[in-house]
């Protein structure tokens, strides 16, 4: 084995050490050490002519470079579109249309830009198949089925192309390195020599990454800071919407989100997706309420519902889809603590309707007020929406972008606002009364 050494690097977080450790002292995971080959020559990111120093006042910053990919709604996640040299990072579970989605994508950008597919786990018969299914114009699209590191760039390096699709990242494999395709070495090195080609050629990469049973991208984590945009795929397989969130990105806004619908045709862009989730709600039933959360730049209306039951056993449940679950046991605490309601000897079930995840702490006070409703059996005022975050003292704290949330809100029709104080408007919004509150108590009163 000459000119290589051999190293131990960690699966989990891609830590190397010279020998084999139990435990990782980066990570602190356990087993997670696999043999790799290190070679002694470490090849530069960049060419070494690209390596001087510049000014950068006199480099060119053309946010027209640009390339749509002719959605919409992708276009918004990476902000604005594909930028010449970016490597972008794709994951999500399996089936949920990642595949489908970045065929469209390239269909559409074919017909202005050289264009290339590169499958692992398809042959080209197979995607020529699935193109053919989601009737798509194969003339625009270049496929080339292929997983060696080497033999792709070589193919590549004949033909001037702009952006390039690689599916999946973890099937690619380098002839330099005797471990597995998928490994931490593997793909921490053929995403290396990609990112180069991307900077070096100012091609537009894209990288579709498998996913953990925990939702993470499988592989070391120093592939999510090699690339510059990673998006994850969401999605129910009982649900035809697909949601595709922007975790980083160093182009545009991050935890921006895309919404798309799963059709015969494949995915489509969803213009109004607030309408969509909001198709089936019932304003006259207790323990619902609309809340707007913001998502990126883009203003969300979903619905929260709750339901508050006795419980059938010695320990109430407490069950959480689609909101965190810590923040409901101090919402439930703070119930108790300052308006006197009592749920320790009650099941307590709350729900984001649509299959959506809600991160912010925007949140609160939708779910406190559909908790109260649901133990009342009083449904909230119609054509009502609500946002604001809830503090342990009992008080309601301001949101960002409250006036483009009330603008939302009045835009589909809706009549009352429940808001922080904070956020109450210097200047009314037409279509929306705005009713501002600062304690718990305060809101409890709205649902009489």
């Amino acid at each position: 084995m000459k000119n290589k050494k051999i190293t131990y690097s960690c699966s989990e977080c891609g830590a190397s050490e010279k020998k084999w450790h139990g435990q990782c002292n980066q990570c602190g995971g356990w087993n997670t050490f696999i043999e790799t080959v290190e070679e002694k020559n470490t090849k530069f990111l960049f060419d070494q002519k690209a390596n001087r120093i510049v000014d950068l006042t006199d480099v060119s910053a053309n946010e027209n470079l640009r390339n749509s990919t002719g959605s919409k709604e992708l276009d918004r996640v990476l902000g604005g579109g594909l930028v010449q040299g970016v490597v972008v990072l794709v994951g999500g579970d399996p089936g949920v249309g990642k595949s489908t989605l970045l065929l469209q994508a390239l269909a559409a950008m074919g017909r202005n830009s050289n264009v290339v597919y590169v499958s692992g786990e398809e042959s080209t018969e197979q995607v020529a198949i699935r193109a053919k299914r989601l009737n798509l114009s194969q003339q625009s699209v270049k496929v080339l089925a292929e997983v060696q590191i080497k033999k792709i760039l070589e193919a590549l390096s004949e033909d001037n192309i702009d952006v390039l699709v690689i599916d999946s990242i973890q099937t690619v494999y380098s002839d330099d390195l005797q471990s597995a395709p998928g490994s931490v070495a593997q793909v921490r090195e053929c995403a290396a020599q990609l990112t180069r080609f991307a900077k070096t050629r100012s091609v537009s990469v894209i990288l579709v990454g498998h996913v953990t049973k925990e939702g993470a991208i499988a592989g070391p984590r120093v592939l999510e800071h090699m690339v510059d945009v990673v998006l994850y795929f969401e999605g129910d397989n009982h649900s035809s919407f697909r949601l595709i969130r922007a975790t980083k990105n160093r182009f545009g806004a991050s935890n921006e989100v895309g919404v798309f619908a799963m059709t015969d045709d494949g995915l489509k862009s969803v213009s109004n997706p607030s309408a969509i989730f909001l198709s089936s709600y019932n304003g006259d039933v207790a323990g619902s309420c609309i809340f707007v959360a913001q998502e990126g730049t883009r203003p969300l209306l979903l619905e929260v519902q709750a339901l508050v039951s006795d419980s059938q056993s010695g320990s109430p449940k407490r069950l959480s889809v689609g909101l965190e679950q810590n923040r409901l046991a101090m919402l439930l605490a703070v119930l108790y603590r300052h308006v006197g309601l009592h749920v320790s000897d009650q099941d307590v079930f709350i729900n984001a309707v649509g299959g959506v995840k809600v991160n912010e702490p925007g949140a609160d006070l939708a779910i406190l007020l559909a908790i109260i409703s649901s133990i009342r059996g009083v449904p909230l005022p119609k054509h009502t929406v609500v946002f604001g975050e809830v503090g342990l003292s009992g008080e309601i704290r301001p949101v960002q972008n409250g006036q483009d949330r009330l603008k939302e809100s009045a835009k589909l029709g809706f009549k009352v606002a429940l808001i922080p104080k904070g956020n109450l408007p210097r200047r009314p919004i037409k279509g929306i009364k705005t009713i501002a509150i600062d304690r718990v108590d305060q809101a409890m009163q709205q649902v009489k």
